[in-house]
């Protein structure tokens, strides 16, 4: 089982964990030739570096992405996220985070995100997020690697933030969830409102309308109460996110 993976954000005065998965410690010929990596080492020798995490496993079988001298870096990709609430359409911006897109196109061409459950939904007044990512559901596996951060340098200073280092993930943001630095595996979040969090979180794509749609819907019916909390701002989806599919379109 992995660490808890963590979100740092910032909640009024508090620290909040967002759970993902990590620890701070195969599509074919293709993948396998691209996927140029030391067995001693389990790195790709790629400028991505991706390296196994034999102590948290990948909660199902994948291999390192391909990690070619060259890592793309110019436009986009477009994957949609079949759910049981409706589809979610997802713009990958190679140009922000190529490494993360890399990884995250490996994992969705060998299946990983198909037939999972989105794990977390939050409520908090600045910070409104889905989770997804994780194929055992518990918010602490992943893919069995990590990778560096890819960190964003634009986005905007929260308003009246004394500590002036918290910025705006906007409504439609798809990023990365880590467990601390250097530490992006499989799990990522969906804002689903502009929500005011330390820029610790590789940014690497956008939600379509239709995706956003289908993120209210599920805002809307809030999150699953518990024998200990009756209205929680933090848990499960009231109403399951199952996503059947996983697909890239372009």
């Amino acid at each position: 089982m992995g660490v808890r993976t963590f979100l740092a954000l910032a909640v009024a005065t508090a620290l909040l964990a967002v759970g993902a998965p990590g620890t701070a410690a195969a599509s074919g010929a293709a993948d396998s030739a691209a996927a140029d990596f030391s067995a001693a080492s389990d790195v790709t020798r790629g400028p991505c570096a991706y390296t196994a995490t034999p102590d948290d496993p990948a909660a199902r079988p994948v291999k390192l992405p391909p990690d070619p001298r060259r890592t793309p870096s110019h436009g986009t990709a477009s994957v949609v996220l079949a759910t049981s609430q409706g589809p979610i359409g997802l713009t990958l911006t190679r140009a922000a985070a190529p490494c993360t897109v890399q990884s995250f196109l490996h994992l969705v061409r060998n299946k990983f995100y198909d037939d999972t459950t989105c794990h977390r939904l939050t409520a908090y007044p600045t910070l409104k997020v889905l989770q997804c990512g994780d194929p055992s559901g518990t918010g602490e596996r992943g893919p069995g690697y990590k990778y560096k951060d890819e960190l964003p340098t634009n986005l905007q200073p929260a308003p009246g933030d004394p500590t002036g280092q918290r910025r705006i993930y906007p409504r439609g943001t798809l990023a990365m969830a880590n467990a601390g630095p250097n530490t992006n595996g499989s799990q990522f979040f969906l804002v689903t409102s502009d929500s005011v969090l330390r820029p610790n979180y590789t940014v690497f794509g956008r939600i379509d309308e239709a995706g956003l749609a289908t993120l209210d819907r599920i805002a809307a019916k809030g999150i699953a109460p518990t024998p200990d909390n009756p209205a929680p701002v933090d848990g499960r989806p009231a109403e399951p996110v199952d996503i059947s599919r996983a697909k890239r379109t372009c």
